[in-house]
């Protein structure tokens, strides 16, 4: 068997680009055939002389940019041709980069800037003359202070916590590692919804766990599915996004909280419940956590509600597994930035936080219209406000195809592939985020390509060189 080992020492940028980047160039030269099953994780950092997580952050780049797909007990494999435009960028940067490029693939908080707020928060740490205090090392589980904010911030979701229960993270994503690596260990079985978060998917990849997918309606995990998963696999948990799933943008109704809570109950499994969108629904159902029927992690963050930068996040689980996930810290960060924690801390405790909060939700509320106004078919289940919408594609376009035109056109959307655990399970659709564009001005015009392009014959579409 061919070992596919991309040639990236010359190649500019960051390595987990490069590779990507690497391997688009080698399926379209036919180096690289669709079908093809590419190394492990480990086996190509270890052959690169790179760490696992650079090869996992690249696997990722490539399944966004449709060239790969990953499927539980396979690996990873070449989905087909790469189109010459496919590539779908990461950050602001990478945008700033391509100036041409209207991307609606990141889900970035929907105001930018706040650069005021941050300025007064330094000034006022500044003030207070004991700076020196967040120099050395913390607690791993977080200050008193901040792990009060992060109690009095998981609350204001409707789960009322201690405290002493809160373990402060690097943000969302940590604490998705971190309560992964409480539950499980290597080679454990994990359920998640069947389309995911990519970033669950990437920390599964570097904690070497197994990922099953799980039937979802348009409430959420499907309890039948839940149950026969867990007869099956054995599994150790189960992660889902109950508040505006992503990338369906889903409201679990209570009811069927109350159905996934037995059916984890009833298996003695922990559910890791994501509520990083949370804050945009007020009104939406109590946390799993808050049941009291199943043993819950429940993490949230300030990346999507204040700032994106700010890499703070909080977890909350019952004493014993609160040790595990503290102890994961450590593993991991050893401590949250003291920096930035006290700044959130100050943030949440004078009500800055808060209005953040406000203005987001507003702005939010008025791209979704925009974007239902203009792709009345990209509506978010129940009309809860969102930063994203799930678009199934109208009969005769292919996702991969779909995303390639537009991204031709000067509009990036995110593949299913992205989320979508197995490639059977990666539907005819696209996700469409409103934060990343500049402005409701770029937003509109789009949404304007991206509609004209829906109104189109998907095979004229395409052929036009």
């Amino acid at each position: 068997m061919t070992i596919w080992l991309p040639q990236v020492a010359d190649r500019p940028g960051p390595k987990y680009r490069a590779i990507a980047d690497a391997l688009a160039d080698d399926i379209r030269r036919g180096a690289v055939r669709p079908g093809m099953r590419l190394p492990t994780h480990r086996d190509l950092a270890w052959r690169l002389g790179l760490t696992v997580g650079t090869v996992t952050r690249a696997y990722a780049e490539a399944e966004r940019r449709g060239l790969i797909a990953g499927e539980v007990g396979r690996g990873t494999y070449v989905r087909g041709a790469a189109p010459a435009d496919v590539a779908i960028s990461y950050s602001a940067a990478d945008v700033a980069a391509q100036p041409a490029l209207i991307d609606l693939s990141l889900n970035f908080p929907v105001i930018p800037g706040h650069e005021a707020e941050l300025a007064a928060a330094l000034h006022r740490l500044a003030d207070r003359g004991d700076l020196a205090a967040l120099l050395p090392y913390h607690p791993h589980a977080g200050r008193p202070a901040d792990r009060a904010a992060g109690a009095a911030w998981i609350g204001r979701g409707g789960l009322a916590v201690r405290p002493e229960d809160v373990a402060v993270t690097a943000g969302g994503q940590h604490g998705i590692v971190v309560c992964l690596a409480a539950v499980a260990a290597s080679g454990d079985t994990v359920l998640v919804e069947n389309l995911t978060y990519p970033g669950v998917k990437a920390a599964a990849a570097l904690l070497g766990l197994k990922l099953v997918g799980v039937a979802i309606d348009e409430h959420g995990v499907v309890p039948d599915a839940l149950a026969a998963g867990l007869r099956a696999t054995g599994a150790k948990a189960l992660y889902c996004m109950p508040t505006l799933h992503n990338p369906t943008a889903a409201v679990m109704p209570d009811d069927r909280r109350r159905a996934v809570a037995e059916v984890a109950a009833r298996h003695e499994i922990p559910v890791i419940e994501d509520d990083c969108y949370g804050f945009l629904v007020p009104d939406a159902p109590p946390p799993l956590a808050a049941l009291g029927i199943a043993e819950g992690l429940f993490l949230t963050s300030l990346s999507k509600s204040i700032a994106a930068g700010q890499r703070i996040g909080y977890v909350t689980a019952r004493p014993g597994r609160l040790e595990r996930v503290t102890q994961a810290v450590r593993a991991t960060s050893w401590m949250a930035s003291p920096l930035a924690a006290a700044i959130a801390t100050d943030w949440i405790c004078d009500g800055t936080a808060q209005r953040m909060v406000r203005e987001r939700r507003a702005e939010a509320a008025a791209r979704q219209a925009m974007v239902e106004a203009a792709l009345p078919d990209a509506r978010s289940p129940g009309g809860a406000v969102s930063y994203h919408a799930w678009l199934r594609l109208p009969d005769g376009w292919r996702a991969e195809e779909f995303v390639a035109e537009a991204r031709r056109r000067g509009v990036a959307v995110t593949p299913p592939t992205a989320f979508a655990v197995t490639r059977q399970a990666a539907p005819d659709a696209v996700r469409i985020c409103y934060g990343a564009a500049a402005g409701r001005e770029e937003l509109t015009r789009g949404l304007a390509i991206l509609g004209g392009l829906l109104g189109e014959n998907p095979g004229l579409a395409t052929s036009v060189v």
